[in-house]
């Protein structure tokens, strides 16, 4: 598992979907202050891309770009608070939200660890890498080899992902380029981001997973909640 944390059916529910267009949202507004025009934005572009690929409407995009860009006078900001820590028998996390209000997020957050450890910056982030990371499906019906086409695309590594594709690890820097890279030679990018990536994952038996991943629901389910990163094998 390793790097982001997905909630087993979450996209299934009603209610968890608009929690998915809420966490969009917000990502969306944060990129945007770097520029509302995605030609030039790169965060932005691929936040937008998710926000398509989830059918958040073309008003909801374009809103959350002025909110974030300050285009509009609503005075709501939002900031990128990280927090680290362990779930039960120790597995190492890392999350990361976006909030109006540090005061309730930290509060929230720190009652949610409790059945864990919350620990200082730093504790845990050390054995993570912070890479990008490209989901993409090859061209349909073509004989293609993926370790091929990291090299042209300027990956520094990959691995298998879900429904036949192939997860493309890359420097921070190099994120955007490797994408627009795999999107030329016609591979299909479902997801562009940022991650951090466990160095030594922890194996746990299935009773211990099982209390780490109402630990990691719980803590999915905040909404000032956006990532979680998790050291689990």
């Amino acid at each position: 598992m390793g790097a982001q944390w997905k909630q087993k059916g979450r996209e299934l529910a009603a209610n968890a979907k608009g929690k998915v267009m809420t966490k969009l949202t917000k990502e969306i507004m944060i990129a945007a202050r770097d520029g509302a025009d995605p030609s030039g934005n790169s965060r932005l572009r691929m936040a937008l891309d998710a926000a398509r690929k989830a059918s958040m409407t073309k008003d909801t995009m374009e809103r959350a770009i002025k909110k974030g860009a300050g285009m509009l006078d609503e005075g709501l900001t939002f900031d990128t608070v990280t927090y680290e820590g362990f779930t039960p028998h120790q597995v190492p996390v890392i999350v990361e939200c976006l909030t109006d209000n540090r005061n309730r997020t930290s509060a929230n957050v720190r009652i949610l660890f409790k059945k864990g450890q919350i620990a200082a910056a730093g504790a845990v982030s050390w054995d993570f890498a912070r890479l990008g990371a490209v989901e993409a499906t090859p061209p349909t019906g073509a004989k293609v080899d993926p370790e091929e086409a990291a090299i042209e695309c300027g990956a520094q590594d990959l691995e298998a992902g879900d429904d036949g594709s192939t997860v493309f690890y890359t420097e921070p820097t190099d994120l955007d380029l490797v994408s627009k890279a795999l999107a030329e030679r016609k591979w299909a990018v479902s997801s562009a981001k940022l991650i951090w990536k466990a160095k030594n994952p922890v194996t746990v038996d299935d009773a211990q997973r099982a209390e780490v991943e109402a630990f990691l629901a719980a803590l999915d389910d905040d909404d000032d909640v956006q990532t979680l990163f998790v050291g689990l094998a």
